[in-house]
């Protein structure tokens, strides 16, 4: 449990740190644009509808596919 909490404490630190060296270095914050969020959005909702597909087939022929 020690270490798990020497981690947590490392992992804050350093989460803490880089957001005080992006708040030291100005205003550019990096802003997404809407072109990228939707892009991305896109290509996760592709991923989830290729994944379910991929195991709605799998179901279905399930005893089919035990032989293979």
């Amino acid at each position: 449990m020690h270490h798990l909490t020497r981690a947590a404490t490392a992992a804050v630190l350093w989460v803490r740190g880089r957001l005080e060296e992006g708040r030291a270095r100005g205003s550019d914050r990096g802003d997404i644009s809407i072109t990228t969020v939707i892009i991305w959005a896109a290509a996760v909702g592709g991923a989830i509808a290729i994944a379910g597909t991929i195991s709605i087939i799998v179901t279905k022929y399930n005893g089919l596919l035990t032989g293979i």
